[in-house]
């Protein structure tokens, strides 16, 4: 009988979605940069995502941000974020979460009032605006990635849906954005195992005729979400709110609204010219949680218009646990995993 390892974990959500923050236990991973250490883990370690987002010990829709020292000297904390389709370079509600969690833990220290730091991720620096109340992290802001139409109003013939109109945006990841009313979704929660359906045979579609090139990143593979958009609705002169539902992965519809959707919205709505730099956009999911989206303004980044926001909401503390990882059970695969668990928990 081999002896069980430990590792220590904070489980948090924001807008529903939930985020495994691990906090300890995991020996210093290689690389010069945050985003290398996310392509050791990736290529050499994929064990750590395996063991959370799959049984016994999660599901699919959850995520993992695993806390690393940062090599940016401006930033506190770095993190690698895990989810079912892999390792996102960015995602806003993981950062929120993130934010939270280094706040709960220590690694930045709590104050009250409005409070500023820099995490790093994979894609770069972030900075970070905390809000606390009475000792209580209310609101976490960051900012969205750079974000930008690829492709407006583009139309492709899905079987079993019909015709379909949608666009493209990249938001720290290509998202098709597809109007629900068009395809006859209200965007409630009982429409979510449809939705699934739906968008899957969509991004399938749209994978099997063409591909997306970033500007700077070049060729990252065939297009993963899709975000579907309800009608606008103007509650104030530079307020918006929406309906809306993200698609991550088969069968997967975020319990949120995502932060990186949120910023693909702004991104076509700046396209479309309804907001101006200052406008909020609020998108409220099928559980009714939401995130708001804040329209900063534009830059020119190659041939693009590249929309610059920042993402608002709160994270939530579910728990402080140990995980114990036994490679005796028969439902716990270890590969990829024993060689990261620190030695003195060995």
């Amino acid at each position: 009988m081999s002896r069980p390892l430990t590792f220590q974990m904070m489980d948090t959500h924001a807008g529903g979605d939930v985020s495994r923050i691990v906090l300890g236990g995991i020996e210093p991973l290689p690389g010069d940069t945050v985003r290398d250490q996310m392509h050791y883990l990736r290529d050499d370690a994929d064990g750590l995502r395996k063991l959370l987002l799959f049984e016994p010990y999660g599901i699919p829709e959850m995520s993992v941000d695993l806390i690393v020292p940062a090599t940016d000297p401006a930033a506190a904390a770095g993190y690698i974020i895990m989810e079912v389709m892999g390792y996102p370079i960015y995602s806003g509600s993981n950062t929120i979460c993130t934010a939270t969690a280094v706040l709960e833990a220590g690694i930045v220290p709590k104050r009250e009032g409005v409070q500023h730091f820099t995490l790093e991720a994979p894609a770069g620096r972030v900075n970070i605006e905390a809000r606390v109340e009475n000792g209580v992290v209310e609101a976490i802001t960051c900012e969205g990635l750079p974000s930008y139409i690829d492709t407006h109003r583009a139309s492709i013939q899905v079987p079993e849906v019909g015709e379909v109109t949608y666009s493209v945006a990249y938001s720290g990841g290509f998202y098709a954005l597809v109007d629900a009313t068009a395809l006859g979704f209200s965007l409630v929660r009982e429409e979510e195992r449809r939705l699934a359906e739906c968008a899957h045979r969509i991004v399938e579609a749209i994978q099997a005729e063409r591909g997306f090139s970033h500007y700077t990143l070049g060729d990252v593979g065939p297009l993963p979400f899709l975000h579907f958009m309800g009608p606008v609705e103007q509650v104030a002169d530079d307020f918006y709110r929406s309906r809306s539902a993200t698609y991550v992965h088969p069968g997967v519809i975020c319990r949120s609204t995502t932060g990186t959707g949120t910023s693909a919205r702004l991104a076509l709505m700046r396209h479309e010219g309804t907001i101006k730099p200052g406008d909020r956009l609020e998108t409220i999911s099928l559980r009714e949680t939401g995130f708001i989206g804040t329209f900063t303004g534009t830059h020119a980044e190659g041939p693009h218009t590249v929309v610059e926001n920042t993402i608002t909401g709160k994270a939530y503390v579910l728990g402080h646990t140990e995980v114990v990882v036994n490679s005796d059970d028969p439902l716990v695969e270890c590969g990829g995993l024993h060689h990261i668990l620190t030695a003195r928990h060995g």
